[in-house]
């Protein structure tokens, strides 16, 4: 059976894919191909390669995240990323998507067009940037003569790429629970809450395609910039899918019945 996995973004709330990837993984699941938007394609990405949910949890507790990110003070956004592909390639030195173990799908918004663009093929750092743009906080990422910004603007789940590879079983990962609960107290929230709205209604639609979803409310408590609690939105992952033997029982049946 072709199982896909589809990953929404959400800033360090993003984490929470790899909890419920490691889960997943105890039951033996795997993924035929995987796509993703802005957090979500970063660990759909770092997966592809290779890498243990354990094993990119640990790396992100030892970065120094602001040691790849400048001040721009004239351009169209707070911060300059061009120093995070320095990283990048530490994480994924061979910067190529035909070199990923599972074919992967990421997600980027083209600004100046108005569309959502799907890499899959050639360079993979420079569409995971894009991909991960957050419009207004960081310059957005000229790539291929295009102008980039977070693929969320207008696809925070892209489930598209992986029906048109025939997936017959569909597994989605929303970091971004629909909750106003969480009240507004700095530009930090405010940024948030104006990003989480904007594709809330979009995203919506397409969680009702996948045939098991996990989006556990508890990761809206923490911050899209909160990744000084990796583990506890990890955590948050993992256990959302541990409390869903109902969700468990469907994949079991599919895989059953696709497996006869």
């Amino acid at each position: 059976m072709k199982i896909g996995l589809v990953l929404s973004g959400g800033g360090a709330r993003g984490i929470m894919h790899l909890g419920v990837i490691k889960a997943l993984q105890e039951r033996r699941v795997e993924f035929t191909a995987i796509a993703g938007t802005s957090a979500g394609a970063i660990v759909g990405a770092l997966v592809s390669h290779g890498y243990s949910p354990d094993e990119v949890l640990d790396k992100l507790l030892k970065i120094n995240f602001l040691k790849y990110l400048r001040p721009s003070f004239k351009g169209p956004g707070l911060l300059k990323m061009d120093k995070v592909e320095e990283l990048y390639m530490e994480l994924l030195p061979h910067n190529s998507f035909e070199s990923l173990k599972i074919p992967l799908t990421v997600t980027a918004t083209d600004i100046e067009v108005g569309e959502t663009v799907y890499f899959q093929s050639g360079e993979l750092i420079r569409p995971l940037m894009a991909s991960s743009c957050l419009p207004g906080i960081f310059e957005p990422i000229r790539y291929n003569r295009r102008l980039f910004v977070d693929g969320a603007v207008l696809n925070n789940l892209p489930i598209e790429p992986l029906l048109d590879k025939g997936i017959e079983f569909l597994i989605g990962a929303n970091c971004n629970p629909h909750s106003l609960d969480k009240p507004i107290r700095s530009m930090r929230t405010v940024i948030e809450r104006s990003l989480l709205l904007a594709v809330r209604n979009k995203t919506q639609e397409r969680t009702q395609q996948c045939q098991l979803m996990f989006e556990p409310k508890e990761v809206g408590k923490y911050d899209i910039f909160d990744v000084r609690k990796a583990r506890e939105i990890f955590l948050t992952g993992y256990n959302s899918v541990l409390k869903s033997p109902d969700k468990l029982s469907l994949l079991d049946k599919y895989c059953n019945l696709f497996n006869q």
